[in-house]
């Protein structure tokens, strides 16, 4: 697929004048290296690579489509590659994600979200929940889609604005190269009769929540990972409709397979892998399988090096209610019933999910002893063991 052509910006906050960002150029920054990988021997999940530069061949979107009918409906994991954009470009992400990351906490400060009114865009400090006796070792940095519902909202820090017109090239070239091809095939998999169905619940100038993500798990001492349990603690699902993250070394994630194990999500080169999440599956009645993954302490030949993730969230319009495709013949068949009680729109979804995710300690006091809390509308939020 080709790399998407930078449209004019309509950025969060404008660039710097080019007179302040010589410090920001990339020859004047730390560059970030990729760890190595790790030698041990895992269980490594087996998922199913996507070749995007196929999706223009004459049926190449019916052989994709194909390709995905398990991993949609069982797994809800799978690697694309050749999604247009550059290795280069990449690589520059992970330098201004390193760079973030190293400045000082009280400059990150004036960018921190507001986590009372489930505002997840901006900077999220690590240690704001547990993992046993252990704060969390999670750092994020969240930038909205560039469209006019968010321009001027939400203040960067001058290395970011020195790069935001690639930055914003990068976030849109992820939704036109990636997300939307892969609407349109889930589309062929439900056989929808129209293609487009999901893409125009998904377009990129209408209002959503989609947003582009720096995280940093920075590395523990080997006390704090058994404190930790090593992570291991219970899986979650995310709540939009996939979610893209780019290939890392740093092995950590880990799917919940239909057999009750946890397998290893493998760093392949030059793929994004992709996880389906809860909002697809509301809009299937549970078909779509939204994955239950986690992250949990590298293997030990890793424990000396930071785990930095480059994601992007894609979700559908504010406005969408959550409800059943009823056009589908596969989800007709399957019987499949609304999950909620009531009908929701995304944006009540949105809210009330984050609030419990930007709030764990208040939210670990929300569930029950079945490990369930109700999220909205009788629709049941679980921690998988």
């Amino acid at each position: 697929m080709s790399s998407t052509t930078v449209t004019e910006s309509a950025s969060p906050q404008e660039s710097l004048p080019l007179r302040n960002t010589q410090q920001y150029d990339y020859a004047q920054l730390p560059k970030y290296s990729h760890p190595p990988e790790t030698k041990e021997d895992l269980p490594w999940s087996e998922l199913v690579t996507l070749d995007l530069e196929d999706y223009d061949r004459p049926g190449g979107k019916e052989r994709l489509a194909k390709q995905l009918e398990h991993a949609v409906h069982h797994v809800g994991f799978f690697y694309v590659k050749n999604f247009g954009l550059s290795q280069e470009l990449v690589d520059n992400q992970f330098t201004l994600a390193k760079n973030f990351f190293n400045l000082d906490t009280e400059e990150k400060g004036k960018y921190e979200i507001d986590y009372a009114n489930a505002d997840y865009n901006g900077w999220r400090r690590p240690g704001r929940g547990r993992s046993g006796p252990v704060k969390d070792n999670i750092e994020i940095f969240n930038i909205p889609k560039f469209t006019k519902d968010f321009e001027g909202k939400y203040p960067l820090p001058d290395l970011l604005k020195a790069h935001l017109p690639e930055i914003e090239h990068f976030s849109r070239s992820l939704h036109s190269n990636v997300v939307l091809p892969l609407l349109r095939l889930f589309a062929i998999v439900l056989k929808l009769p129209d293609e487009e169905y999901l893409v125009k619940q998904h377009t990129y100038d209408k209002k959503s929540e989609d947003h582009f993500r720096y995280m940093l798990y920075h590395k523990r001492t080997p006390e704090e990972h058994a404190a930790s349990n090593y992570g291991q603690t219970g899986g979650h699902t995310d709540l939009g409709t996939v979610t893209l993250l780019f290939r890392q070394p740093v092995a950590g994630l880990q799917v919940l397979g239909e057999d009750g194990k946890w397998t290893w999500v493998s760093a392949q080169p030059g793929t994004i892998t992709v996880n389906l999440a809860d909002t697809i599956s509301h809009l299937t009645g549970g078909w779509l399988k939204s994955s239950i993954h986690r992250v949990v302490a590298p293997p030990k030949d890793q424990w000396a090096y930071d785990r930095t993730g480059l994601l992007y969230f894609a979700r559908p319009h504010n406005d969408v209610v959550l409800r059943p495709i009823l056009d589908s013949p596969v989800l007709q068949e399957a019987g499949v019933e609304p999950r909620f009680e009531k009908e929701v729109t995304m944006e009540q979804w949105v809210k009330a999910k984050q609030a419990l995710q930007l709030n764990p300690d208040e939210a670990a006091k929300k569930y029950a002893a079945d490990g369930t809390v109700e999220v909205l509308a009788g629709f049941k939020d679980r921690k998988y063991k």
